[in-house]
């Protein structure tokens, strides 16, 4: 059993026996808010640019894809989501291996600027009818840019914010940073609906598509400009052979600071010392991941499918439910920093392990509303959501953290994630509807067991400068 050393009354942390000591820093960062702000507009860009990617494939697939049949045009564009995150492992190792080395800023621009310009670039693709099958040749590659980068953005926040979070607040910043993957994920439903709403379906169908990525792309320019004012992590500095740090009251360079290159032994020799721990972090993110894309991506078409709600019902529910998801976020940040992670984790997956079936099966016989199947499901996903990053970025030393957390996130995700829209249709052209509640119950139910591999207990953290 893998052992999580936390300091749940003062929210700091070391990592386990064998891992490096971390240098985080006992007392709040001088600019604390700044560098929350800088992890956390990178999750809005890159929610949002993945999920709008989801939500508009059933309005470009007749577009940018060829075939006959609808059904297959939209299955081939879920196949272009499905391929960009299977790219997403290589991401967090090319890219985890350069904010390793090089310095969180850096993965942190170099994340959020590929993803800007890749929705740009989908934004202007010509379509099928103009250039033949360059036009899906060219959105699958756009996608795959974008599968790396994101591959590497999460383990790069996961790091930044494990390394500059004040002492007392860890997993209430966790939760603030991944909250910005819940805005992201309505914002791009809010302009899902604003396109429906000034140009009807007939009109998004049309090309007023297109507008969404562009949206996507001014985005992530905005978010390129924060970062690049970000300060480095003091931590990664420290560990990377710079100078000591004169204040240790600070976890954070200032803005514009270069941290120094390091030419880093390779990480492969520690993450096989730490199997255990990689396989816990799969695990849980396989279990958080399925239940994300069910009720985030495909839960319309599922509640339309089964008659209990249309489309546009369930996309209005989704915004209420995403309510419901950052505030159970943010109070799950707050009860972990105090009593730790693992109960507030144990927690949500136990509830989605349960509940789930029933209570879709009651939701499709018509016996609960939607908007309450909503809400719940997605309050029990955010406890889990509010700590498993920083959660994660505890159990590895500073010198391999973001390819360490960035490995087993992506692969999960790419296998239980990006997959999930093709197997879900492929089902429901099989008659097989009734199968997907399934899943996210015995995904949630393996994480829950998997987190029995670790144990967590209260330890003093002394700050190193």
């Amino acid at each position: 059993m893998t052992s999580i050393e936390t300091d749940r009354h003062a929210g700091g942390g070391v990592p386990a026996a064998g891992a490096a000591a971390d240098t985080t820093a006992a007392a709040p960062a001088r600019r604390p808010r700044r560098e929350l702000a800088a992890a956390t507009v990178g999750s809005v860009v890159e929610a949002y640019d993945w999920t709008i990617y989801g939500i508009l494939a059933p309005y470009f697939a007749e577009a940018l894809f060829p075939g006959t049949s609808p059904t297959a045009k939209l299955i081939a564009a879920y196949l272009g989501f499905a391929l960009g995150f299977l790219v997403r492992p290589l991401g967090s190792v090319l890219i985890g291996r350069l904010t390793d080395t090089r310095g969180r800023r850096f993965g942190l621009t170099l994340t959020v600027g590929l993803i800007a310009a890749g929705s740009l670039f989908l934004a202007a693709v010509p379509g099928y009818a103009s250039i033949g099958l360059a036009a899906p040749l060219l959105v699958v590659g756009a996608r795959l840019v974008q599968g790396l980068s994101v591959g590497a953005e999460n383990p790069s926040v996961a790091a930044y914010v494990t390394e500059t979070a004040p002492a007392g607040r860890r997993y209430f910043y966790s939760a603030v940073s991944y909250g910005g993957v819940v805005l992201g994920s309505a914002l791009s439903f809010i302009v899902m609906n604003v396109l429906l709403g000034v140009f009807g379906e007939t009109g998004v169908e049309d090309g007023a598509w297109r507008f969404g990525f562009v949206f996507g792309g001014l985005l992530g320019l905005t978010a390129l400009w924060i970062r690049r004012g970000a300060a480095e992590s003091r931590v990664f500095t420290a560990a990377a052979g710079g100078a000591a740090d004169p204040e240790p009251s600070t976890a954070a360079k200032a803005p514009g600071a270069k941290a120094p290159r390091t030419a880093a032994p390779s990480p492969w020799p520690v993450l096989r010392a730490h199997l255990g721990r990689l396989a816990v972090v799969f695990a849980i993110t396989s279990g958080a991941t399925t239940a994300f894309y069910f009720v985030t991506v495909d839960f319309p078409s599922y509640a339309d499918s089964t008659g209990a709600a249309t489309k546009e019902e369930t996309s209005a529910a989704l915004l209420l439910g995403m309510v419901a998801l950052l505030l159970a976020m943010l109070g799950g940040g707050r009860a972990a920093d105090r009593f730790g992670a693992l109960p507030v984790l144990r927690l949500g997956f136990a509830g989605l392990a349960l509940g789930s079936v029933p209570l879709l099966m009651a939701m499709s016989s018509g016996r609960v509303p939607v908007q309450l199947v909503t809400v719940v499901l997605l309050f029990l996903l955010g406890l889990p959501l509010a700590v498993s990053n920083v959660f994660a970025g505890q159990l590895f030393p500073p010198a391999v953290r973001a390819v360490a957390v960035g490995l087993p996130t992506a692969a999960a995700i790419s296998l239980f994630g990006g997959t999930f829209p093709m197997l879900a249709e492929l089902l429901r052209s099989a008659g097989h509807n009734d199968w997907l509640p399934w899943w996210p119950a015995l995904t949630a139910a393996a994480a829950l067991a998997a987190s029995w591999g670790v144990r967590e207990h209260p330890v003093s953290v002394t700050p190193h400068a």
